[in-house]
């Protein structure tokens, strides 16, 4: 649903009023005005990381001391940089939570073979309940091995075929069938993951097939991180969404286990482990009963507590009542599974300390340059890491209607790796913001980059899915691997190391002789992006065949303003 282009004579006009447009530009229809550089303070972006990344935020767990002293700095900061209060003259948004920690683990116990085999958890399967209940008990639940889970009626695909689960316990792959392709083509879209491929959606799925629960058999390359991130992840204290009335079904238990453990259990019902996991890759593949059952039991302390999303609005100079969103998440994971020097604290220095100080630092330039036409916001949202829980609230209950609300931004971990050439776009091809993105990037003389492990899913995997999957086109753009400084093969090594040795760990920490460069030099793409958008008269939409356009067409068909 595109609005009719300005002419060459309101672009005049428009330059004349707003200093940092320098000219008028059409692209595939598109009214993309061309701005200028913004004043973007490296300080803010040092001194809020630094400070949001130390022990004295304890990882930033919500519902802790971390988020108290997190909301009034990002408060505190808004406020300083010139920004309105987002909620009604509220700084903040409150996002029901509930906090579950599990404990006293007994082993996961596989009995139904020629000998009952034992899992010691945390270091061979992790497990949580969604269930507000203080004691968890899975009892000699039947084995079942259901490919990748999925259920896609579009797709003509069900892994759940001819099957009650009711009381079993599903054992799922990750990713989605198409996971080891080269291309982009197949049923699950090639090597690029659908929503299918995540362990969301997987965890969903058994529960509405009836599950008692459902057990993931990890795997690093399709997963596209360590057993050691599943296991820092999954242990500690877990936050979810308050569960409301005629809420969807639960499991008893979702967990995951280890490559060996899930090999082991399928060798020991007599399966060909290679031949399973070949057929579950075809269409027509039927869930295979295991002849084997799992037992396991465990306690949970439970706390039901609020957290906060923070919001801050610069008002539009001439259609206030539309709204570029900025979206990035504040929360980390507290303390965690503690490193070998004895520190538990994950500080989520780059994950996401980085992103949240960005906010603040794209706020200040913007609110220097003045308004743009269109109202920019600036979200920081709670417990991303604990499912999108924060952008998912907001999303359901937005404070300004996704209908009227143009498209955005989201930021999620800034790497601290130089100047590149180029940047990453994580789901290109998805909706009209790309031509958006096209000139921001030749307007800053650099390329885009197709991600590069599109079988990560990274697109389903943080804040603006909560929005996409509502219809609202989301760019999701990160730092470059083409580095000025050693290329590619130097780029894929910074991501690499810090995947490895610090990603969800205790060692995610800020460093005072970080090379800020490449960063900033991001920060002055995604200004241009947010103002270009902000200034202009159009209202991109997904681009045709996209899963999420359907939605935006409906929303925008019923909407008496906004698009």
């Amino acid at each position: 649903m595109i609005r009719t282009s300005l002419v060459a004579a309101s672009a005049l006009l428009l330059a004349a009023c707003n200093a940092d447009i320098e000219e008028s530009a059409s692209t595939g229809g598109l009214d993309i005005p061309d701005v200028a550089s913004g004043d973007i303070s490296e300080e803010t972006m040092k001194s809020i990381t630094e400070e949001l990344s130390s022990d004295e935020f304890e990882g930033r767990m919500p519902g802790t001391k971390g988020e108290e002293l997190t909301v009034a700095l990002l408060t505190e900061r808004f406020e300083a940089a010139g920004l309105e209060p987002g909620n009604n003259g509220s700084w903040v948004q409150r996002v029901p939570l509930v906090e579950i920690t599990g404990r006293d683990f007994a082993p996961l116990t596989i009995s139904g073979g020629d000998e009952e085999m034992s899992f010691e958890y945390a270091s061979q399967w992790v497990g949580v309940s969604y269930r507000e209940e203080e004691s968890v008990s899975l009892e000699d639940s039947e084995l079942v091995f259901v490919g990748y889970g999925i259920n896609a009626p579009e797709r003509d695909w069900n892994d759940y075929e001819g099957i009650d689960m009711t009381g079993k316990t599903a054992v799922i792959l990750v990713n989605d069938a198409d996971f080891g392709t080269e291309s982009l083509e197949g049923p699950f879209n090639g090597k690029a993951m659908t929503y299918y491929g995540r362990w969301t959606y997987k965890y969903e799925e058994a529960a509405r097939q009836g599950a008692a629960g459902a057990l993931i058999i990890h795997d690093t390359e399709p997963a596209s991180y360590g057993w050691n991130v599943v296991e820092s992840s999954w242990s500690g204290p877990q936050a979810y969404a308050q569960r409301g009335e005629n809420a969807p079904p639960l499991t008893v238990m979702n967990g995951w286990v280890q490559n060996d453990v899930g090999r082991q259990i399928l060798e020991a019902a007599g399966q060909d482990v290679d031949a399973l996991m070949t057929a579950a890759k075809k269409k027509g593949f039927k869930p295979v009963p295991l002849g084997l059952s799992a037992s396991t039991s465990f306690s949970n302390d439970i706390r039901t507590f609020e957290s906060q999303n923070v919001i801050g609005v610069l008002p539009g100079s001439e259609a206030p009542d539309e709204y570029v969103i900025h979206t990035a998440h504040w929360d980390h994971l507290g303390r965690c599974t503690p490193a070998p020097d004895g520190d538990d604290i994950c500080n989520g220095a780059v994950d996401n300390a980085t992103g949240t100080a960005a906010l603040v630092a794209l706020a200040e330039a913007h609110a220097k340059a003045g308004p743009t036409r269109r109202s920019l916001v600036f979200l920081a949202v709670t417990a991303e890491e604990s499912g999108l829980l924060g952008a998912d609230y907001y999303a359901a209950n937005p404070v300004f209607p996704l209908d009227q609300t143009v498209g955005g931004i989201n930021m999620d971990a800034f790497l601290i790796a130089g100047p590149s050439k180029d940047v990453v776009v994580v789901g290109p091809g998805k909706s009209q913001l790309d031509e958006f993105l096209n000139a921001a990037l030749k307007a800053d003389g650099r390329t885009p980059t197709p991600n590069p492990n599109p079988e990560a899913g990274y697109y389903y995997r943080s804040d603006h899915f909560a929005f996409a999957k509502r219809g609202v086109p989301m760019l999701y753009v990160d730092g470059g691997e083409d580095l000025v400084d050693g290329g590619v093969e130097a780029g894929a090594a910074v991501s690499k190391d810090y995947r490895d040795n610090r990603y969800h760990g205790p060692k995610d920490e800020y460093d005072p002789n970080w090379d800020w460069s490449g960063v900033m030099a991001d920060l002055q793409l995604f200004y241009r992006l947010g103002r270009m958008m902000g200034m202009s008269t159009s209202w991109p939409n997904w681009n045709e065949g996209d899963e999420f356009k359907a939605t935006r067409d409906e929303n925008c068909a019923s909407a008496e303003t906004g698009c």
